[in-house]
């Protein structure tokens, strides 16, 4: 049986994408085909690498070549979009082409502490600066407006007093690891 073959777009260290190429290395219906990332320092290469998965560097003017871009998407045969922390917006030609098979992590509660901006630390510190009592993840559709797609999972965890950025964050990215690879599961095997 052909898998189904999913692409990781990431930005940065990798850690989530590190955890989904592991929790997909002996599954039965689902592979990581490949990591594209778009910051030439990106750790999530190296990650990869060591996972034996195959990584492209496609910079913000790549992503402006359509055609290079769609060919190596279609090269690869790739069904399905994650991204884990791609911090660049998804062009519409390719949300055109995989329409609700793009799936993005945002580390808020959504519609809370979404959009411009509001990525890393700086969502883990607007929601501290807001006085909310939770924060959490969302796992959501790519719509072609920043963190605005069609939920599809959350999971949330407590502000505690005396909470910095960095203390939020790793309550936060436990929540990513933990749910982010079986949502992406239980979302592609329950399509049609």
């Amino acid at each position: 049986m052909k898998k189904i073959r999913i692409a990781i777009f990431a930005s940065g260290n990798g850690t989530n994408a590190q955890r989904i190429i592991e929790y997909y290395a002996h599954h039965a219906s689902i592979e990581v085909a490949c990591v594209i990332y778009n910051r030439r320092e990106a750790f999530v290469a190296q990650r990869a690498a060591a996972l034996g998965v195959e990584a492209f560097y496609v910079n913000r003017a790549g992503f402006a070549d359509q055609e290079s871009v769609k060919a190596l998407l279609h090269g690869q045969h790739i069904d399905y979009i994650i991204l884990a922390g791609f911090l660049l917006q998804v062009p519409d030609y390719i949300i055109n082409m995989y329409e609700a098979r793009i799936l993005n992590i945002h580390p808020s509660l959504l519609p809370r502490h979404g959009g411009l901006g509001m990525y890393g630390s700086r969502v883990h510190q607007s929601v501290l600066d807001s006085g909310d009592t939770k924060s959490g993840i969302t796992i959501h559709l790519v719509d072609g407006q920043l963190d605005t797609g069609a939920i599809v999972f959350q999971a949330e965890c407590p502000v505690l007093d005396g909470d910095t950025a960095d203390t939020l964050a790793d309550r936060v990215h436990e929540l990513e690891h933990r749910h982010f690879p079986h949502v992406i599961e239980d979302y592609i095997l329950s399509r049609p």
